[in-house]
């Protein structure tokens, strides 16, 4: 329970995994530090629903092995992340067709020998002449370029010029039907953005992402990365149901506590609830995203693979059997599908999603039980260009904010804009000798 009038060196407003990430920073300095959340739990938009069993994210955000802040904001040690199979695959034309990189590749060398090991196989999923990726020699293009992203560092990518990413990818020299059929998709899924308006540094940002790792999941739904962050802070940091109703840079007024005073306020809401309590801040325009879960005893035959389609010809952008590829998120002998649809959802949403994953998969799914429909209008932040991958987290001295609208629209850029918040107000207050945040040069580094 909070005191009115209570003191802390630094209170923080909204308990995402920004703010969770700068907490655990400034606490690390030995400073005093306040979480206080309006919600009935830490997270925001990275919550799971628990039904008969089965854990069903809210947005569902892919995540990537090579996003940086996962290995170095400190409380995340304990994070299991549960990757999807080596590469994708892609629905076009009736068939499946498997395409990527698959993990580990070594390299531009090893791109190009994984990319013509696929070309060369004979199975179904092999692709053809008329597949997405095209032909063979298509595909060792597509393989070479994401190989040379992966060994390209952010500061070189950051200094192209920046375009709509949909009109970058068609001045990029590959085929058109590997940019529509895979490179599209596959951006589409990664960057919540269907027409592809996102700034093309930050699609560079998300490719060079995803060629240098793998897709993944968190182990037991998307609420478990904030939960570690919180669970990791002292205890009595985090305080939830608390709505704050206006700030500044010596403390914030809440609804059910009066006054709390500190040194620096750090808001870590999201866009549209940092502009209501200080008038003035942007909000962006945001990319909704619709997710919905069925429930199956019969598995499709897709194993782990992150499905997408390829030809737009339905509802869903991607979907994959996700109790596969975490087995925590169905009860035993259950299956768990999960489904994504991006932008405004059309009529009859469960008829047609059904519909359209009957196509991708190959199967009846007339049986299948919808567990739920998660809609969030405000899912994903734009990041149209011109877009400013570090907007200024320091207002003025003693008051700050950070966020995924701040950086990238991401798991990683949300930890990122933590980190630099946590590394101003250290700065500010005079503990930067206490602890460094963000050490030099790294900033450019890690925006994937």
């Amino acid at each position: 329970m909070l005191e009115p009038m209570y003191r802390a060196d630094v209170v923080i407003v909204g308990a995402g995994v920004a703010g969770l990430s700068a907490a655990h920073r400034l606490t690390s300095a030995g400073v005093t530090t306040t979480v206080l959340e309006a919600g009935p739990c830490a997270g925001g938009r990275m919550a799971t629903e628990k039904v008969d069993g089965f854990r069903l994210d809210r947005v569902g955000q892919l995540l990537c092995t090579a996003y940086p802040e996962l290995r170095l904001t400190p409380g995340l040690d304990g994070l299991v992340l549960r990757p999807f199979a080596p590469g994708v695959l892609l629905h076009s034309d009736g068939r499946r067709h498997r395409a990527g990189l698959p993990a580990a590749t070594g390299g531009a060398r090893g791109a190009l020998h994984a990319v013509r090991a696929l070309a060369s196989t004979p199975s179904r999923s092999a692709p053809r002449s008329g597949a997405p990726l095209g032909t063979a020699v298509d595909q060792a293009r597509l393989g070479t370029a994401l190989a040379r992203l992966a060994a390209t560092r952010a500061e070189r990518l950051l200094a192209r010029r920046e375009l709509p990413a949909g009109q970058a990818l068609a001045a990029r020299g590959l085929p058109a039907r590997t940019v529509d059929g895979f490179l599209r998709p596959l951006l589409a899924a990664l960057l919540c953005d269907p027409e592809l308006t996102t700034s093309s540094r930050v699609a560079d940002l998300a490719l060079r992402a995803y060629a240098s790792g793998r897709l993944c999941l968190p182990e037991g739904g998307a609420e478990a990365l904030p939960e570690l962050l919180a669970r990791g802070l002292p205890p009595g940091t985090v305080h939830t149901g608390v709505r704050v109703t206006s700030v500044s840079t010596n403390g914030v007024t809440t609804a059910e506590h009066g006054e709390i005073r500190c040194r620096a306020v750090l808001l870590a809401t999201d866009a549209r609830a940092a502009a209501e309590l200080l008038p003035g801040l942007r909000v962006p325009d945001f990319h909704p995203v619709t997710v919905v879960h069925h429930a199956t005893d019969e598995p499709p035959g897709t194993g782990a693979f992150l499905l997408l389609d390829a030809d737009r010809g339905g509802p869903v952008a991607h979907t994959a059997v996700v109790s596969r590829v975490d087995p925590a998120r169905a009860p035993a002998g259950r299956t768990l599908v999960s489904s994504t649809v991006l932008g405004p959802p059309p009529p009859e949403l469960d008829t047609a999603v059904r519909m359209h994953l009957a196509r991708l998969y190959g199967t009846s799914t007339a049986r299948w039980e919808t567990l739920a429909v998660h809609h969030t209008a405000e899912a994903v932040p734009a990041m149209r260009p011109p877009h400013d991958l570090r907007r200024p987290v320091r207002l003025l001295a003693g008051l700050y904010v950070c966020g995924d609208h701040r950086d990238t629209s991401t798991v990683q850029g949300a930890l990122h804009s933590g980190h630099r918040a946590s590394a101003a107000i250290l700065a500010d207050l005079g503990a930067g000798s206490m602890h460094r945040a963000e050490p030099p040069g790294t900033a450019l580094r890690e925006a994937a």
